[in-house]
C-alpha cells in the first residue's frame, strides 16, 4: 500500500480528518493524504482538542479503502507505523499507550484517530508534534505533551510516516501484535477506567498487554482478567 498520492495541502483547515470525509464520499482513491499548516477544529478521541502552532505539526488524514479482514488490526497498526517514523528522522524511542497515543519518554508525541464506515473506507488521523518548543503549547498541555525535536522537519516526517503506514497497514495480526508487545507503554502498569464491559464498568488493575482483537488486558486484584475495549472505557494510568 502507498500512501501520499495524491496529497492534499492546507494553509489552514478545521480539521484534516474532515476534509478527507470530504473526499472520501467524493470519491478519492486509497492512499489519499490530506495535510494542513495550521487546523482550527483537531480533534482527539471523545472530542478532545488536538492544538498545535502553525506549520510546527504534522497534521495529517489518510485515506484507506475498500476495508477487509486483513485491516482488522488498523487501530493498533497506525500508532505502530507513527512510532517508526518518530525514529526515523530523530534518535528517540517510541512506546505506544493504548489505545492510540505515542509516546516519548513518557510524554505524548502524537495521537491518532481513526474513523470508518466498514467495509467502505478508513480515514487515519495523525497528530504530531514535529518542532514544538514546550512554551508553545497551551498551559494545560505543556507537561503531558513533548515533540520530536533534533531538527527534524514536518515535511522530512511526512515522508516517514508516508513509508511507514504503507507497510503497518497491510502487515498480518501476529506481527502487530508482536510489536505493539516491545512498545506497550502500560504493560504492568496500574490503570483505572470508567465504563467497560458488564461487571467492570469501573475498576483498577494491572495492564496486562493486548488481546488478538486489540483490546487492552486488565489483571484485577482477584486474579481475574477483563478486557476493555478503546470505544467502551475512559482510562488512566497510575
Amino acid at each position: 500500500m502507498t500512501f501520499g498520492h495524491p496529497r492534499r495541502h492546507f494553509r489552514r483547515t478545521g480539521s484534516t480528518n474532515e476534509r478527507a470525509r470530504e473526499l472520501v464520499e467524493a470519491g478519492a482513491p486509497s492512499g489519499t493524504v490530506v495535510t494542513a499548516a495550521e487546523q482550527t477544529a483537531g480533534r482527539g478521541r471523545r472530542g478532545r482538542i488536538w492544538a498545535a502552532p502553525a506549520g510546527k505539526a504534522l497534521l495529517y488524514s489518510a485515506i484507506l479503502r475498500p476495508l477487509g479482514a486483513r485491516h482488522g488490526m488498523l487501530p493498533v497498526a497506525a500508532p505502530l507505523a507513527v512510532a517508526e517514523a518518530v525514529e526515523a528522522v530523530a534518535p528517540e524511542r517510541c512506546e505506544v499507550k493504548w489505545p492510540n497515543d505515542v509516546w516519548i519518554a513518557r510524554r505524548k508525541v502524537a495521537g491518532v484517530l481513526i474513523e470508518a464506515r466498514p467495509p467502505e473506507w478508513a480515514v487515519i488521523g495523525v497528530g504530531l508534534n514535529v518542532s514544538i518548543q514546550e512554551g508553545e503549547l497551551p498551559a494545560d498541555l505543556r507537561w503531558p505533551a513533548t515533540s520530536i525535536g533534533h531538527g527534524a522537519s514536518v515535511e522530512q516526517t511526512l515522508k516517514a510516516l508516508n513509508d511507514r503506514l504503507g507497510e503497518w497497514v497491510e502487515a498480518p495480526r501476529d506481527l502487530v501484535l508482536a510489536a505493539y508487545a516491545e512498545r506497550d507503554a502500560l504493560r504492568g502498569r496500574e490503570v483505572a477506567w470508567e465504563g467497560g464491559p458488564p461487571g467492570s464498568q469501573d475498576g483498577r488493575g494491572v495492564a496486562a498487554g493486548i488481546d488478538p482483537l486489540g483490546n487492552l488486558v486488565v489483571e484485577l486484584e482477584s486474579g481475574l482478567r477483563v478486557a476493555l475495549g478503546a470505544g467502551e472505557v475512559e482510562l488512566s494510568a497510575g
